[in-house]
């Protein structure tokens, strides 16, 4: 479990960056940024903390919700495989799976569940190459792309590059089956996660939220033990149990809150807010009013 954050000092904030899930943590059922959240976030960040939003989404789907939280610096995406600049347009890093890797896991795979669909996200996160049939299963909300724009292609042209994530699911199998069935084969290289969406995610070896965040913030010259990360979902253990403080939502799995220091309310319920204003000393409009 992560050690609490330490003080930097009078007038300092208690913290240096706050790292954040998106779907089940920041945002809320609607997928929206509540206008708590979004006070809370500009009041970190009018102190000097760095708010890095930490998802299994791409670029793409940031961006939609870019501007209600006011994300315009350094965002990590796919589960911590590559992080981004979201206004210059830059990378600091990024961990691909070979393709390789990407035959030999498929193969085994589909040896075991038959009827399985793949989908490849590469090139940045910009390019979304899907199986024949998978736009088919697919909605809007999974990779906040039409499914009428993923075309279809034979399963070799999907594992024939590197790519950033490996999305597996099924059309019948309920994606928390897939993936112990995955785990039981004994498989290597690379890791695998769920983060509430409807299918299995596949990252380079040694890749989570937390190895990203690891990264950034050596980059940017700030200690784990100044960081405060907010995560819901199994994606967000490794990067709950690395921060300084991590703090689960109230309706995430046990697996995910034993990760945690603590637990605040649910995303519904601005749970990331509450943290952040406590941490602050900062009080809501609403509470400025009642006084």
């Amino acid at each position: 479990m992560a050690g609490s954050v330490p003080s930097t000092g009078s007038g300092a904030p208690p913290v240096r960056l706050i790292a954040t899930d998106l779907d089940g943590t920041l945002l809320d059922s609607s997928s929206a940024v509540s206008p708590r959240t979004r006070a809370a976030l500009d009041a970190a960040r009018d102190a000097g903390v760095a708010v890095v939003p930490v998802t299994a989404r791409q670029p793409i789907g940031l961006r939609v919700i870019a501007a209600d939280a006011g994300f315009d610096g350094w965002a990590l995406c796919g589960n911590g495989a590559y992080a981004t600049h979201l206004t210059e347009g830059r990378m600091l890093f990024a961990e691909e799976l070979p393709p390789a890797t990407l035959r030999t896991l498929a193969d085994a795979l589909r040896a075991s569940v038959p009827g399985l669909l793949f989908a490849s996200v590469r090139e940045g996160g910009e390019t979304f190459v899907a199986q024949h049939g998978y736009a088919a299963i697919a909605q809007l909300s999974d990779h906040k792309r039409d499914p009428a724009t993923m075309g279809g292609v034979p399963l070799d042209e999907v594992l024939a590059a590197p790519t950033l994530k490996l999305v597996i699911r099924h059309p019948e199998l309920a994606p928390a089956a897939l993936f112990e069935t995955l785990r039981s084969l004994g498989l290597t290289g690379f890791e695998a996660t769920l983060s509430g969406a409807p299918f299995v995610e596949v990252m380079a070896q040694g890749v989570t939220k937390a190895t990203g965040l690891a990264r950034l913030c050596t980059h940017l010259g700030i200690d784990r033990s100044d960081v405060v990360a907010f995560g819901d979902a199994l994606n967000d253990v490794e990067m709950l149990r690395w921060a300084g403080r991590g703090v689960a939502m109230a309706h995430a799995e046990p697996v995910v809150q034993e990760a945690a220091d603590e637990t605040t309310a649910t995303n519904d319920e601005d749970g990331v807010a509450r943290v952040i204003e406590r941490l602050l000393g900062y009080r809501p409009l609403a509470s400025r009013a009642d006084t």
